[in-house]
């Protein structure tokens, strides 16, 4: 059995941390309009050069969601790169899953094949940040909550 690190390690906070600067790097241009023309652009085409396919062309809707998305994931990455925390980890893990998800749907749906390597990320990050969890959880049944035994407890045992 591979040995991961519990979540209140050091070598899991820099994993949560980690994958806050790949999201940071690959949504901030997805926070404005104008960037994320240029992101939509840049993606069209190198989907269209190595034969993945381009993205549909942008309209307003398209543009909302991307900058909504794009700016709550830039504050989210911000806070588990200045505030990182154990628990950012499991909530980062369960929120890959769900993009993954979707991700899947859309390329069964006939997206563009260069959703393939964001999916692959999602797929990885989320497995190596919830897998410590289920791991810690499965050789500490008594321990019902999913707080790391490192973060200090506001009640007392036996009291």
């Amino acid at each position: 059995m591979i040995r991961l690190p519990d979540p209140g390690q050091p070598a899991y906070l820099r994993l949560v941390r980690a994958s806050a600067w790949y999201d940071l790097a690959v949504t901030a241009g997805f926070a404005t309009p104008w960037t994320y023309t240029l992101v939509h652009d840049a993606l069209s085409s190198s989907g269209n050069a190595l034969g993945l396919g381009a993205l549909p062309q942008p309209d307003t809707w398209q543009t909302l969601f991307a900058n909504l998305m794009g700016s709550v994931v830039v504050v989210w990455s911000l806070l588990r790169i200045v505030r990182t925390q154990p628990e950012h980890g499991l909530f980062d893990g369960v929120a890959r899953t769900l993009f993954a998800a979707w991700q899947a749907y859309a390329l069964a749906q006939g997206a563009s094949r260069i959703l393939w390597p964001f999916f692959a990320v999602e797929v990885v990050f989320g497995v190596l940040q919830l897998a410590p969890w289920w791991q810690r959880r499965r050789t500490s049944p008594e321990n019902d909550t999913a707080v790391p035994a490192n973060r200090n407890s506001t009640s007392t045992k036996g009291g």
